[in-house]
Formats: C-alpha cells, sequence, structure tokens
C-alpha cells in the first residue's frame, strides 16, 4: 500500500492529520538533517498503521515535503 505525506519539519510540537485513508499531514520536531525527520515520519506511520517500522519505506521524496511511503503488509 502507498501512503502519501506532507511533511513540516522543526515544529514546536509533531502532529499527524488523516486526511484519508492514504493522506496524511504530519509535522515532526526533528529538523531536515541527517535524515532525522524522515526516520520520525516513518516511524509515526508505522505506529498509526500499526505495522512494525522496518515494514515502511520512503519511495520518493527523500528530500523534499511531500514523500510516498510504501508499507508493506
Amino acid at each position: 500500500m502507498y501512503i502519501h505525506v506532507r511533511v513540516t519539519t522543526g515544529a514546536k510540537r509533531e502532529q499527524m492529520t488523516k486526511l484519508s485513508d492514504t493522506r496524511f499531514a504530519i509535522s515532526v520536531k526533528e529538523p531536515a538533517e541527517h535524515n532525522r525527520a524522515n526516520a520520525r515520519v516513518v516511524e509515526l506511520v508505522a505506529e498509526q498503521l500499526r505495522v512494525p517500522p522496518a515494514r515502511v519505506r520512503i519511495t520518493s521524496g527523500h528530500h523534499a515535503p511531500s514523500k510516498v511511503l510504501l508499507v508493506r503488509e
């Protein structure tokens, strides 16, 4: 399953808003440096979908606010 997310980094508090079954808006505290924000996004999506983080992978948008994640069942 593919998940589309729009990420805001460096936020004061973390927030995850479900826009539809496959779209989320996510704010994370981590800066967009050294892959820290991407790692936190993967953790949050895995937590929301109740799957291990190893099953969630960013397929596109590594350096952009809009990302596509692949969730393996």
